[in-house]
């Protein structure tokens, strides 16, 4: 998901870091014994009940200098593109951008404990940022009522830490699972463009600019107000753009040279704040960022806002952003756990991320989770565990405490710049490409949520998103997937007659494969296709002038359950085809479908044991030898 100077189709080429290190043994192979809480001694469940909760204590004893070395470069090495990143996502988010800042600091310190993943870089993302900005802005605004906004804010990554962490406690992960690959893509690359667009009002110095989300209001308040471009602003700002656009790019080229894009952001910074303090830009049109607070976060539990009628708003605010960050996050720890070859445990990431969330609500911080952007460079700069993000939470520390002055002459052009080129790394064509030739239901999906964000709204792109997700998998459960099975010449093995042009019909038999479970949601369908399929082939072999057909077997090997709906319904085309002097035997159904076929007396009474077979052969052969004694 997110941002990155290095997609993950590069990253495998900077696998020297995996090489002969004995880090590579601290999170693969200790997590297995630590449910092993039989036969132990007290003290000894009380270890390993640590070592479980907060994974820190698992690696923490055998942590060495080697490690910390390298995780000092990495941790650095995120820290200048959190930084600038954190102030330019709470800009996104319509929030001070100290609360970027803030975000960066406490969040990491918290995962660093409790999260599992090595390469995870925690901190705040676009995505979340924008859909956090958006859904709250439109019922309240951050410049008339800026305390209320904040307090919105606030409880809104409340409520999300508490859904996420819900998530994990009931070992609920499957709920994020709902958001298939092909509609995130659509979702994120639309979302990309509204938040490109969004960034022109920075870039071409327009005052007044529109607080809509849509393709069609963003275009005609850019050109609606001609008047007010100012070329200074456009100059630099767009040069800033190429320069950074043109780091991701050398980066994305040449993997190893990964800190080039990591460093242009905060580069890009330092370069145009000293040019907007030698040339005075403030004189010129050109806005700056101004005063920012000098210290660490304030404490904000009293500013969540937990009555009144802007609750609900917090509340769907929060259950939104929080899944959306969850998606991104652990989608991203698992990436770089494949690539290193350890696992990330679901449900406890989203317990970190969820407990991160609610303890940063309290001390100034906004929704915040594992960014791609950052774990990419972490993963590259060579981090070995979640002290990096220690290391980072560090030095943004330090810059909240002595180098606050330094930002006020930072131009706010330069934010929409860095934003721009962050986000420009989620519109992904390619894989876009790839479904249209793979899947071209997957490709609608795709297409349906990324013209939902850009012309609707990226609210109800997530819905459509959502609903199109929900959509397939309905689908897929109500219209099980039937197929004719025929005899592969020479052999006993029966196969897909769509699949393998050399299967051949079996005379007087249809042979069908059932390929999903039988529920009360696809029996009825089932039942009704499988009758279809008797219908054809009777006028198939009257046409063609082959041999009548006397029995159906079905294949259940794939049925891997039925409920008593489905027994019913097997129980109503049993009687439906006996009326058509048609049989209709069993083959190959697996344990739990003989079990419960047992337990309906009827059903079994039905069918018979003579009815029911080990596999497709035996059936064709123990119908055809009966065959033989019929007129």
């Amino acid at each position: 998901m997110g941002v990155s100077s290095n997609k993950v189709e590069s990253l495998p080429n900077t696998t020297p870091y995996l090489e002969s290190d004995t880090s590579i043994s601290i999170l693969t192979t200790q997590p297995l014994e630590i449910h092993k809480f039989k036969d132990q001694s007290p003290f000894k469940k009380l270890i390993l009940a640590l070592q479980y909760l907060f994974p820190i204590f698992l690696w923490g004893p055998d942590y060495t200098l080697k490690l910390f070395k390298s995780d000092v470069v990495s941790g650095l090495t995120i820290a200048s593109l959190a930084i600038p990143q954190g102030i330019s996502y709470a800009k996104l988010a319509n929030l001070p951008p100290i609360i970027g800042l803030y975000s960066s600091f406490v969040p990491p310190l918290i995962y660093a404990v409790l999260g599992s993943s090595r390469d995870l870089a925690v901190g705040p993302v676009s995505i979340a940022s924008l859909v956090m900005g958006s859904m709250l802005r439109e019922v309240v605004s951050p410049d008339q009522d800026t305390v209320l906004y904040l307090q919105l804010a606030f409880t809104a990554t409340f409520f999300a830490g508490v859904f996420q962490a819900s998530l994990g406690l009931l070992r609920l992960g499957f709920v994020v699972d709902f958001l298939s690959k092909p509609t995130l893509i659509g979702f994120m690359g639309g979302a990309a463009i509204i938040v490109s667009l969004q960034q022109l009002k920075g870039l071409l110095g327009i005052t007044h600019f529109t607080t809509k989300m849509g393709f069609v209001p963003v275009m005609e308040s850019v050109f609606g107000e001609t008047s007010e471009w100012a070329w200074q602003t456009i100059l630099m700002g767009f040069s800033f753009l190429v320069l950074l656009l043109l780091a991701r790019h050398i980066s994305m080229r040449r993997p190893k040279l990964f800190w080039i894009s990591a460093a242009a952001p905060l580069t890009s910074v330092i370069l145009s704040t000293t040019i907007s303090f030698i040339f005075k830009a403030q004189k010129h049109g050109i806005k700056t960022i101004g005063h920012l607070e000098k210290g660490l976060n304030p404490p904000s539990a009293n500013l969540l806002y937990f009555s009144g009628s802007y609750l609900s708003l917090a509340i769907k605010t929060g259950i939104i952003t929080g899944i959306l960050a969850l998606t991104e996050g652990i989608a991203v720890g698992r990436t770089f756990a494949s690539l290193k070859n350890y696992q990330v445990d679901g449900n406890k990431e989203m317990m970190a991320i969820g407990i991160m969330n609610m303890a940063g609500s309290c001390s100034s911080c906004y929704v915040t989770t594992g960014s791609f952007s950052r774990s990419a460079v972490n993963y590259n700069a060579g981090a070995q565990t979640a002290v990096s993000n220690i290391v980072m939470a560090s030095a943004v520390m330090f810059t909240m405490l002595f180098l606050m002055p330094l930002f006020y002459y930072t131009p706010n052009v330069i934010l929409s710049a860095i934003i721009i080129s962050a986000v420009i790394g989620l519109i992904d064509f390619q894989t876009a490409l790839k479904l249209w030739k793979v899947d071209k239901l997957d490709f609608l999906a795709c297409m349906c949520a990324f013209f939902g964000v850009l012309f609707i709204s990226v609210q109800m792109g997530l819905l459509i998103a959502v609903g199109i997700s929900m959509f397939r998998i309905l689908l897929q459960v109500t219209r099980p997937n039937t197929v004719i099975l025929g005899n592969i010449p020479g052999t006993q093995s029966y196969r897909n007659m769509g699949q393998y042009r050399e299967a051949r019909r079996v005379p007087s038999f249809l042979i069908l494969s059932i390929e999903s479970p039988i529920y009360f949601t696809n029996c009825m369908y089932l039942q009704e296709r499988i009758m279809r399929w008797v219908r054809e082939e009777e006028e198939r072999t009257i046409r063609m002038k082959e041999c009548a057909l006397k029995c159906i077997v079905l294949d259940m090997a794939a049925v891997t359950a039925v409920d008593t709906s489905g027994m019913e319904a097997l129980s109503e085309l049993k009687k439906a085809l006996d009326k058509r002097s048609l049989q209709l035997v069993l083959a190959n159904p697996v344990g739990d479908v003989i079990e419960k076929l047992n337990r309906s007396e009827k059903t079994w009474e039905l069918f018979g044991s003579d009815s029911i077979y080990m596999n497709v052969e035996e059936a064709v052969a123990a119908v055809s030898s009966l065959l033989k004694y019929q007129p």
